[in-house]
């Protein structure tokens, strides 16, 4: 990389954190807290994006109970990753339940999101550990929520939430307790800027 890119990527990067000290530090750290759902279709067909949610749905339904008892990220993806033989068994079985050949693949996988809003809260821009289910070539528009807190997975016992994992800072800024639309944009460009500094490498 020239040396004038690099210094005007470094003086974005110094900007943005002189400008959102504590906004991007929270946002750095609520992906060592959350694990993601991420679940993409064969295509964007309206044959091959209804099949996603089919497999959604069985996903989710077998992975009923699958956080109770669960207190922290680190036992929420032991959990997954001993339950995936059983969720990528049902996933295909799915698929051809509903007349489809395509394959099926699921894998623990560390990747980076967009900002994204899941009901009433916002994961800001960043790498987070995602259980990803891939239908087919996956080249579909996809499904997310999160797994751990299990906002979107059946419980047995009463489960944990955000609250019980983020700290009030972090609280506040997922469930977008003030204006942060500016700061949420401001730290994706942060994060993708440090995703394009890592590749120049």
């Amino acid at each position: 990389m020239k040396l004038f890119e690099k210094s005007l990527c470094l003086a974005l990067i110094l900007t943005v954190l002189f400008s959102f000290t504590g906004f991007a530090a929270g946002c750095e750290d609520i992906p060592n807290h959350v694990l993601r759902l991420h679940v993409l279709a064969n295509s964007d067909s309206t044959e091959d994006q209804s099949l996603k949610l089919k497999v959604r749905d069985r996903i989710l339904t077998e992975s009923r109970g699958l956080m109770d008892n669960v207190k922290n990220k680190t036992e929420a993806q032991d959990a997954v990753r001993a339950a995936i033989p059983q969720l990528k068994a049902a996933a295909e079985d799915e698929v051809k339940k509903q007349g489809y050949a395509y394959p099926v693949d699921i894998e623990m996988v560390h990747m980076y999101f967009t900002t994204r809003e899941y009901e009433k809260v916002t994961l800001p821009a960043g790498d987070y550990d995602s259980l990803r289910v891939t239908i087919g070539k996956a080249a579909g528009r996809n499904w997310w929520c999160v797994i751990f807190p299990p906002m979107c997975l059946p419980a047995a016992e009463e489960p944990k939430e955000l609250g019980d994992v983020l700290n009030a800072n972090q609280l506040g800024i997922v469930e977008g307790k003030g204006d942060f639309e500016v700061k949420f944009k401001t730290v994706e460009l942060y994060e993708e800027l440090k995703s394009y500094l890592e590749k120049k490498k």
